[in-house]
């Protein structure tokens, strides 16, 4: 569906995306993460047409966005970050207004009316843009990504500045239309990554730093730490875990509640250090109130990659 084949962007000769490559397959959702000015936007609008690269091609369905922009632009579904919306119009006379932009072919009447059931706008076709909820707002901004029914959506922050039941809303009907098209999205939610992407690509310092599906990029981590929360000295009780065989460190994560200190150990590949770390505890009298298991999240990843690129520069 998508592919970018070694995409660069410099300004002033200082790049602000040096190389990136990766493919989207059809009916998948990418999710697509990095910090304030990694890249993101960049690449986007890279992969839109809107900005042409220094270097490198985009690919939509096999067709160059440069040698083809009009033929490629009909297959993509834009949602910038703040959508370009005119608050004098209706939702029904906007949509008819991107229609006849978009040069739509399907029976107009029909396809609004489809579409604004697919995004739940159907009590709002009436009501003026300006008096809408910013979750509706949004709504009209994907409305109009899916005119014509593009092929592949790309969606920059379609949640930012919402309540958490719009959020539900909007992270469902992306779940929705990830089964008939494809979806990038570019998010700083990182649970909302998890719970509807099945890639995602990291983007930092205008280069890849990561990509793959989100269980496979955890599990290279290393993944498995201990939250322990003992009754016990705080000083105490971090010396000894220090000490025990396969506690490679020892966080403190301080009072987790009156007398209870709370500590988070990072054990060597391939040991479980639970029965270790209870014997000990149990051998001082000193009272376990938790001991749990604690995998590497999307925010361990990301921070780890960022970081990580921070020290190489």
């Amino acid at each position: 569906m998508l592919e970018v084949r070694d995409l660069s962007k410099s300004y002033g000769g200082k790049p602000a995306v040096d190389g990136i490559s990766f493919s989207v397959g059809t009916g998948e959702i990418l999710g697509f993460l990095g910090p304030n000015g990694a890249g993101k936007s960049t690449t986007m609008n890279m992969i839109t047409g809107y900005l042409a690269s220094t270097s490198g091609e985009v690919y939509i369905e096999g067709i160059n966005i440069l040698e083809q922009p009009l033929l490629a632009k009909k297959r993509i579904g834009y949602l910038p970050e703040k959508p370009p919306l005119y608050m004098d119009m209706t939702v029904e006379e906007y949509l008819r207004f991107v229609y006849a932009l978009k040069k739509v072919e399907l029976p107009r009447k029909t396809h609004i009316e489809e579409v604004c059931a697919m995004t739940g706008l159907e009590q709002m076709r009436r009501r003026m843009i300006r008096n809408l909820s910013r979750g509706y707002c949004q709504r009209v901004g994907i409305a109009q990504a899916l005119l014509g029914y593009p092929p592949l959506l790309i969606l920059d922050e379609p949640t930012s500045g919402l309540d958490p039941k719009q959020i539900v809303e909007i992270r469902s009907l992306i779940a929705q239309l990830g089964k008939k098209h494809t979806v990038i999205l570019s998010t700083h939610i990182l649970p909302e990554v998890r719970s509807v992407c099945s890639r995602i690509i990291v983007i930092h310092l205008g280069r890849l730093a990561a990509y793959g599906a989100p269980d496979e990029l955890l599990r290279t981590m290393g993944g498995v730490r201990l939250h322990l929360d003992v009754a016990a000295p705080e000083e105490n009780v971090g010396n000894a875990l220090a000490a025990l065989p396969g506690v490679l460190s020892v966080e403190r994560r301080g009072e987790t509640e009156p007398g209870v200190w709370g500590f988070s150990l990072e054990q060597a590949e391939g040991m479980d250090i639970r029965r270790t770390v209870s014997r000990c505890m149990a051998e001082r009298g000193w009272p376990i109130m938790e001991l749990s298991r604690a995998n590497a999240s999307l925010e361990d990843l990301f921070l780890t990659l960022t970081d990580a690129k921070d020290r190489e520069e």
